[in-house]
């Protein structure tokens, strides 16, 4: 059927074409005949009228008809010829039409958007353009909506609306937009085979311009008017705004818009208000945006937003307060904390102006209030109802009251429609309508409520009658249902009660929203992060939504919004690059706020990978007869990460179309385009490519002339680029020109201009060799272009392409090469860069002439930091060290000048590191104790427990031994030797040897001559003293004394505890005499019994001159004689006898006797622990037994800290301590006596009872007093250390100790 129908059309076709055919040639036909008579009656009719005008009459010749009928078949036959070139165009017009709808109609497709509308913001009296692309066969048909309504062009205003259909490109003009023009606009394509939509959103912003000066605009969601909240100034070529007291509803992204003949220029930031210190340590945030609502004539409606930050315990409620308009004094609305973030506020005055603001209250304490509320004034609701204004004598009115018409109702009529308008867990508010007609005198309101099921009526509000139709009650009882009914009054009565309002019951507590789900995160730019996630799946809509972010490796979260969102996406502005954050939110509602929604997966803040900007200043560096070598500068936007090369398209200016140069990327910025023709002219432009994809394509190049060069001078350098800016000087770099001339390059001349100017200034007289150069003393305020010119020996070449314009000014952040030695004494160039990405690469160089010696260093990187280590340090590595990262956006790079001084003090510091020395905190000391040993001992810096001890006494090492006793306390770092019998033997050398890991150190002592004389005869003195107090020895030597009685009294002062016989003896010339006593009986010097209480039990003691071991004890208790055991200790020291009760119980009361036999007789002392001096002493030792658990439970520093440690920059200072305390102590650290925040550098670790505290790259700003506090419920302990940090190459105070990187310290007891 189908091949049939197609003959059939054909057949039609032919049909037509033969008829068309005959038609034209009748029609050519009659046309001539009628033109060659027409046109010789014309000239006949010429001929005799001026033959009549002559008087003359004469004869037309042949020949002269001749000519002129050959010039009508002429004309004729080119007529027929147009007429016949016409219908063959015609009927193949026609024929390519029919052979189209064929193929349309094989080859037939529903409508689609290749590229959809998209939405456009735009200023008023600005024009706008709405594009997309189609595609579809047959061709579709557009029609274009506005809010869903057909866009008619006759109805519309001439000219407001164009529309195009070029192509496919379907295009909508909107000319000179208006507020009115705010709209969402759609096009619908259709054809037989379906059809499509594609919707866009136009915003149209009202623009309010300057009459004079600097004409631009600051807006935060609308334009900002200067007032007394904001101060806007506009002078010169700057724009700031000031606000003096912000709040957190201040903050908000604010933008600055600049209109210019190029477009619009905009700069947007975020303003993070951050909540003031608060007052109370743990107290929350202040509550924002305090709204009022419902105002009536004494009572309104309170509602606010809560606070971020709950200060780390939950809210238990919220304190209102008040101000009246002109006062300053604030009176709080409520005795109680109201739990929910809406209240209402009663007893208010008519007409009176007022303002509120609430306090947040945990159980640490109450917030700092929150920004105060606009003034409300108290008014009538509903008065404009029932007054009627009647205009009247141009611009007069008459006001009728409605309550003048109803003078005539006295008592009132009750309310109507008695019902709850919000049913909160605090509070119900009830609402009614007022009696109509409600008369002239003012009403009140009564309101009753009655437990459903009960018909009693209670008044509630009986001391305080409602004068409007609102009243909430507060405290209803829980679970149970009421109902209420109001009554009106007037001065003449009380109305009768209303309609029972139904059933109310106190509502259920609020819970806390669901918080959000699906929480991503995104990279965006190299400070900011975008953070989406997806509404709570179930309750209310949120007021609003909290970010918090949190830095990788730290515990503290921080809040990135203090103001809540409403939308479900966020820009975090103002992080670190490449730092790692995680990121949770929160859904915040009346009830306050939700759970912490999951956390998102960790991001490196680094700027979204997307595809790079066109290339740009294209340049001709060689030409041959047939070929150009092109070059171009990189996109200034790489897309964040490398490019992988470009796309090159030429075009030859006398053909129409571009054609590719390469189909593989080049990754160079330099081209050789080959097989040109000589002389043509030719243009270019190029894509680039990162992993994102391809670029946009560059700006056309200029037309160059495909002609070979034969100039003599040098052609131009290229890639000139500025790194290493800082304030007032630059670093400049370029290629050499690719063309050399009549030969080699012998140097460059640099110029530079200010931007905006042609000015251009040469900066060098003297040619320079290389192919780069510091400029200085520039001026830090202005903006700078550079070119180069290569020179030869016949002349100085044509300028390179401009720089890109630069501003000498170090950028804040910027990052310097630090150099300096590491941990294990390699001297080292450090360079660190946030900014870079995945795909950057530090680039190291020496002198600028490549990269250094493999041989001689050694490159290291780890995340943003690189670092160079020289192998083996000598004058050969003296020079300027630069480093560079690519595939950035911005220059990032730096430089380092190693000289011979700087050389020297690193390898002295490198020595000490690599070879330390044990410090020496005390010298040899020499003691002699009492009995005559001598004490040889010194002390250092602490010591590792792996410290190793080698004591050489002339060239033998000494051993532990009873007679040399050595001790080494690696903790004090202390080093002693005990000589028991000091002698000559002991004289020579004595060598303490000292080995620390990697440190060490030995320190003599030589004991020669004198010096070991004066000490051997010091200790023999000594040793002869004790042994003489081993035995009975006279304390006093004997003296004499003349008494009154004449009498000479000689006297003398033995040891008190020295049994045994005691003689003296006088005699003279004339003889002698003695006497003598034999000291035996050391009891009956025995004091009293007492009794004295201990933290073990009680104890009951005699004091004596002296014990010795004949003389015996027997205690007893009630006459029973008491033995030593658990309970029951007894025991002697020379001066003292004791019976110790242990856990003293009831049984243990009674009399207690002790019996003392001193060899010849017994001695009995006895007292009686019963009644309230058992009572006394046992509530003694309860306390002491208290006491000493709270003093063996109560949190100390076991080994805690040193005094004072010194630590080179850049190390890891480790600090480390013991605590104890049952029960496990709190810890604190200070600094400075200001409590430490652990995160960023600062970190805390605790393994039972070790306590360590590390700080990673320490620097001038850690040096202080450091301390360390530590508390249970028994007491508390400080531990103190000062830490001094010093600068690499600096040598600290000797008098200090230097913590080497890594390295705990502990404090000895």
């Amino acid at each position: 059927m189908g091949t049939r129908a197609l003959f059939h059309h054909r057949e039609e076709e032919q049909k037509e074409e033969r008829k068309h055919s005959l038609e034209m040639s009748s029609r050519t036909r009659k046309k001539r005949f009628k033109t060659s008579s027409r046109e010789y009656n014309l000239r006949r009719e010429a001929d005799i009228l001026e033959l009549e005008q002559r008087g003359q009459k004469r004869v037309c010749f042949g020949n002269d008809m001749e000519k002129m009928e050959e010039e009508v078949m002429r004309i004729c036959r080119l007529l027929r010829v147009r007429a016949d070139r016409r219908a063959l165009r015609r009927k193949a017009l026609e024929h390519a039409c029919l052979e189209k709808e064929l193929l349309e109609l094989l080859s037939g497709r529903a409508p689609m958007f290749w590229i959809p509308l998209r939405a456009h913001a735009v200023w008023e009296s600005m024009d706008v353009t709405l594009a997309c692309t189609t595609l579809g066969s047959p061709v579709p048909q557009a029609t274009w909506y506005k809010n869903g309504i057909p866009i008619d062009l006759r109805r519309a205003p001439a000219g407001k609306y164009k529309m195009g259909n070029r192509f496919g490109m379907l295009t909508l003009h909107i000319s000179r937009c208006s507020m009115e023009d705010s709209a969402e606009y759609s096009v619908e394509v259709k054809n037989q085979y379906g059809e499509a939509y594609s919707f866009a959103t136009v915003l149209v912003r009202k623009y309010y311009g300057k009459e004079s000066g600097f004409d631009s605009e600051i807006y935060k969601r609308e334009l900002l008017q200067d007032s007394d909240r904001q101060e806007l100034r506009l002078q010169g070529r700057e724009a700031s705004l000031t606000v003096p007291c912000a709040h957190k509803e201040d903050e908000g992204f604010y933008s600055i818009r600049v209109p210019s003949l190029q477009g619009d220029k905009e700069q947007t930031t975020y303003v993070f208000v951050r909540d003031a210190a608060a007052a109370t340590a743990g107290a929350p945030g202040s509550p924002l945006n305090v709204k009022c609502h419902d105002v009536n004539r004494d009572c309104l409606i309170l509602s606010w937003v809560p606070p971020s930050d709950d200060g780390g315990s939950p809210i238990l409620g919220y304190l209102i307060e008040r101000c009246e308009a002109g006062s300053e004094q604030w009176l709080q609305c409520s005795a109680q904390p109201v739990k929910s973030c809406r209240c209402p506020v009663l007893g208010l005055a008519e007409g009176q102006t007022y303002q509120f603001r609430v306090r947040a209250v945990n159980k640490a304490g109450t917030s700092h209030p929150s920004k105060a509320s606009d003034p409300v004034t108290t008014h009538d609701p509903s008065r404009d109802k029932r007054v009627t204004v009647i205009p009247y004598d141009q611009g007069r009115s008459i006001e009728i009251s409605k309550d003048d018409l109803e003078g005539d109702i006295k008592i009132p009529l009750p309310p109507t429609n008695v019902h709850a308008s919000e049913v909160r867990e605090d509070y119900v508010a009830l609402a009614w309508d007022e009696p109509d007609p409600r008369g002239r005198e003012p009403l009140n309101y009564y309101v009753e409520k009655s437990l459903v099921g009960s018909n009693s009526w209670q008044m509630v509000n009986l001391d305080l009658p409602a004068n409007s139709p609102r009243f909430a009650l507060f405290g209803l009882a829980k679970g149970k249902s009421f109902r209420f009914r109001v009554r009106s009054v007037n001065k003449f009565g009380i109305s009768e009660p209303s309609v029972p309002s139904p059933p109310v019951t106190a509502g259920a507590k609020l819970a806390p929203p669901p918080p959000p789900s699906q929480v991503l995160a995104f990279r965006d730019t190299k400070t900011s992060v975008v953070v989406q996630w997806d509404k709570p799946k179930d309750g209310l809509e949120p007021l609003g939504y909290y970010i918090y972010c949190r830095e990788t490796g730290t515990e503290e979260w921080q809040t990135v919004n203090n103001k809540p969102v409403t939308c479900q996406q966020f820009t975090v502005p103002g992080l670190q690059p490449g730092k790692e954050y995680v990121f949770c939110v929160k859904s915040v509602s009346e009830a306050g706020l939700s759970e912490s929604s999951p956390e998102t997966d960790p991001i490196v803040v680094r700027p979204a990978i997307a595809c790079p900007s066109a290339p740009r200043g294209f340049v001709l560096l060689h030409c041959g007869k047939t070929e150009m070598t092109i070059g171009w500068k990189a996109p200034k936007h790489k897309g964040g990460t490398k490019i992988l090369g470009y796309f090159l398209d030429q075009h030859d200016h006398s053909e129409p179309d571009w054609h590719e140069v390469n189909t593989q990327p080049i990754p160079r910025r330099v081209c050789t385009v080959s097989s040109l023709q000589e002389g043509h002219l030719y243009e270019f432009r190029a894509r680039a490519m990162n992993r994102a994809g391809v670029g946009p394509v560059s700006e056309p190049s200029d037309l160059f002339r495909c002609e070979e060069w034969t100039m003599p001078e040098p052609g131009p350098p290229h890639d000139v680029r500025c790194s290493e800016v800082r304030d007032s000087s630059l670093r400049l770099h370029w290629e050499a020109p690719l063309y050399l001339g009549a030969g080699p390059v012998t140097g460059y001349f640099l110029e530079l201009c200010e931007e905006g100017s042609e000015d251009w200034k040469q900066i060098n007289k003297q040619p320079i060799g290389s192919t780069h150069m510091k400029v200085s003393e520039l001026d830090p305020g202005k903006c700078y272009i550079f070119r180069v010119r290569a020179q030869n020996k016949a002349g100085v070449g044509p300028p390179s392409l401009p720089s890109d314009p630069v501003v000498p000014k170090t950028k804040p952040g910027t990052k310097e090469i630090e150099l300096g030695v590491d941990e294990e004494g390699f001297i080292y160039m450090a360079f660190e860069a946030p900014e870079k990405n995945e795909d950057s690469e530090f680039i190291w160089s020496k002198d600028y002439e490549g990269p250094p010696d493999p041989d001689r260093v050694q490159i290291e990187e780890k995340g943003n930091r690189s670092k160079l280590i020289l192998k083996e340090p000598s004058e050969k590595d003296l020079g300027v060290y630069s480093v560079e990262v690519t595939d950035v956006d911005d220059d990032i790079s730096a430089s380092c000048t190693l000289t011979k001084e700087d050389l020297d003090k690193l390898l002295k510091r490198s020595h000490e590191i690599r070879n330390p020395l044990i410090k020496l905190i005390s010298g040899w000391n020499i003691d002699v104790l009492d009995k005559g040993e001598v004490k040889l001992w010194l002390q250092v810096e602490k010591l590792s427990p792996n410290a190793e001890l080698h004591l050489i006494f002339n060239d033998k090492e000494l051993t532990s031994t009873p007679t040399h006793k050595i001790n080494f306390v690696r903790e004090k770092g202390l080093v002693e030797l005990i000589i028991q019998d000091f002698c000559a033997d002991d004289k020579g050398v004595y060598t303490a040897q000292l080995k620390d890991g990697k440190a060490k150190n030995q320190f003599p002592l030589v004991l020669l001559d004198e010096s070991f004389a004066k000490v051997a005869e010091e200790a023999e003195a000594k040793r002869r003293q004790w042994k003489k107090k081993q035995g009975p020895h006279f304390i006093e030597n004997l003296t004499w004394k003349v008494l009154e009685s004449c009498e000479v009294l000689l006297s003398c002062k033995v040891t008190k505890a020295d049994e045994g016989l005691y003689k003296a003896v006088v005699s003279d010339n004339r003889g002698e005499d003695s006497t003598q006593l034999e000291l035996t009986k050391g009891a009956l010097s025995a004091t009293p019994l007492k009794i004295q209480p201990t933290e073990e039990g009680i104890k009951i003691y005699t004091h004596v001159k002296y014990y010795t071991d004949y003389m015996k004890t027997t205690w007893y208790h009630k006459d029973k004689q008491l033995q030593s055991r658990d309970r029951m200790r007894a025991g002697s020291t020379m001066n003292q006898i004791w019976l110790h009760i242990l856990e003293p119980r009831e049984d243990d009361k009674g009399k207690y006797t002790l019996e003392l036999f001193d060899g010849n007789s017994s001695h009995k002392l006895s007292t009686d622990l019963a009644g309230q001096v058992f009572e006394d002493a046992l509530a003694e030792h309860k306390r002491l037994k208290e006491a000493a658990i709270a003093e063996k439970r109560r949190a100390r520093v076991v080994q805690g800290l040193p005094d004072v440690a010194t630590i080179m920059e850049d190390k890891t200072l480790c600090l480390t301590c013991c605590v104890s305390g049952d029960p496990y102590p709190e810890i604190s650290w200070f600094k400075n006596d200001k409590v430490i925040v652990f995160k960023d550098r600062y970190k805390m670790d605790v393994k039972g009872s070790m306590v360590t505290i590390t700080i990673e790259k320490v620097c001038n700003e850690d040096t202080g007093k450091y301390s360390i506090y530590v508390k249970n419920k028994y007491g508390s302990e400080t531990g103190q250390v000062t830490i001094s940090v010093y600068k690499h190459g600096d040598i600290p105070v000797a008098t200090e100790q230097e913590i080497p990187a890594g390295v705990t310290t502990k404090k000895a007891k």
